[in-house]
C-alpha cells in the first residue's frame, strides 16, 4: 500500500519536480481536454530552479508519484493568486483538499481552466465564489473586415532591445484596472522575448508621427499538435488612454489578424473578460464567437 505524504511547499524546485510537474499537467490536460496551467504559471514554473520569493510552489505526493501541484504568487500579498490540478488517476482522494490547506489560510483566487462542475463544486465546497470569467473566443481566418488605421499612424514591428519600456508603459496604461496585465514587468515581458514562439515580425506597434507608441497588437502561433492545425491568437491588444485615436482599436486587430493569415493560418483564438464589455463588443463586430470560459474562484477571508 502506498503512503500519502505531507505536502512539500517551496519557493524553489528542482530539474526533476519541474519536469514531474509538466508531466502531471500533461496528463491531466489529456484527460480533461483542457490544459490546467495558464502560460504564466508554466514559464514561473520552469523558472522555479532559481527561486523566487514570490511564488510558493506545492507539491503532493503518494508514495514515489507526483499526485498534486498548485502555485500561488504571493506578489499581491492581499490576494495572492494561483492555480491548482491533481493527477486524473488520483482524483477525490482528498489531494486537493491537502493543496489548499497547505497554500495556507485567508484570501486567495484560484482559476480554473475550462467551466467544469466538478470544479465549480470543489470551490464551493471550500469557500471560494465565482468571480471572474475568462472568455476564450474564436473566429476563422477569412473574410476578414476592412479596418483603416486613423491619419497619422502607421504600423512597425516591436524591436527587441529598444521598445520595452516604451510598450511596458503603454500596456500598463491600457490595462490599469486589469489585476494581471496592468502589471508586467520588464521581466514578464522578457521572459515572453526568450520564449521559441516569440516573433517580432507579429508584434504590431502603432506609431505617430514622432514614433510615439499610441497601441499594440501582439499576436501568437501555437504550433499544430497531432491533427490539429497551428492556430493563431491575439495574445495581447491595447491602445493608449492618453493617445486614443478613434478606429485604432479595430484597425490594430484586423492588422494582427491580416498578418496571422498571410502567415497560412486558418483559425484565431483570443481570451476576454466576460466583464470588458468594450472589449467584446470589439470582438463580436469583428466576427469571434465564445467557445470556452476559464473561471476564477476567489475566497474571502
Amino acid at each position: 500500500m502506498t503512503s500519502v505524504q505531507p505536502v512539500r511547499s517551496t519557493d524553489r524546485l528542482t530539474a526533476d519536480e519541474i519536469a514531474e510537474v509538466l508531466a502531471l499537467a500533461d496528463a491531466a490536460g489529456r484527460a480533461d481536454g483542457q490544459y490546467p496551467l495558464s502560460e504564466d504559471v508554466v514559464l514561473r514554473l520552469r523558472a522555479a530552479g532559481a527561486g523566487d520569493p514570490d511564488a510558493r510552489h506545492h507539491l503532493a505526493r503518494t508514495g514515489d508519484s507526483l499526485t498534486g501541484y498548485a502555485f500561488l504568487d504571493h506578489t499581491d500579498s492581499q490576494l495572492p493568486s494561483g492555480e491548482l490540478v491533481v493527477h486524473p488517476g488520483h482524483r477525490r482522494r482528498g489531494h486537493g483538499t491537502a493543496l489548499l490547506a497547505a497554500a495556507g489560510p485567508g484570501p486567495a483566487r484560484f482559476w480554473a481552466h475550462g467551466d467544469d462542475p466538478a470544479a465549480q463544486a470543489f470551490a464551493s465546497r471550500h469557500g471560494f465564489a465565482r468571480t471572474r470569467v475568462l472568455w476564450q473566443m474564436h473566429r476563422p481566418l477569412a473574410d476578414l473586415p476592412d479596418a483603416p488605421l486613423p491619419d497619422g499612424v502607421t504600423l512597425r514591428h516591436f524591436r527587441p532591445g529598444h521598445d520595452e519600456a516604451a510598450w511596458l508603459g503603454v500596456n500598463a496604461r491600457a490595462f490599469a484596472d486589469h489585476p494581471e496585465q496592468g502589471r508586467w514587468t520588464r521581466r514578464d515581458l522578457e521572459m515572453r522575448e526568450a520564449e521559441p514562439w516569440f516573433d517580432p515580425a507579429g508584434f504590431l506597434l502603432a506609431v505617430d508621427i514622432q514614433d510615439t507608441v499610441l497601441g499594440f497588437h501582439w499576436t501568437k502561433v501555437h504550433p499544430a499538435q497531432g491533427d490539429e492545425p497551428a492556430v493563431g491568437e491575439i495574445y495581447v491588444l491595447g491602445v493608449d488612454p492618453g493617445g486614443h485615436r478613434r478606429g485604432l482599436g479595430a484597425a490594430l486587430s484586423v492588422a494582427g489578424l491580416r498578418h496571422l493569415a498571410g502567415l497560412g493560418l486558418t483559425r484565431v483564438t483570443l481570451y476576454a473578460d466576460e466583464s470588458n464589455t468594450a472589449a467584446v463588443a470589439l470582438y463580436r463586430r469583428l466576427g469571434f464567437e465564445v467557445f470556452a470560459a476559464d473561471v476564477s474562484y476567489q475566497r474571502a477571508g
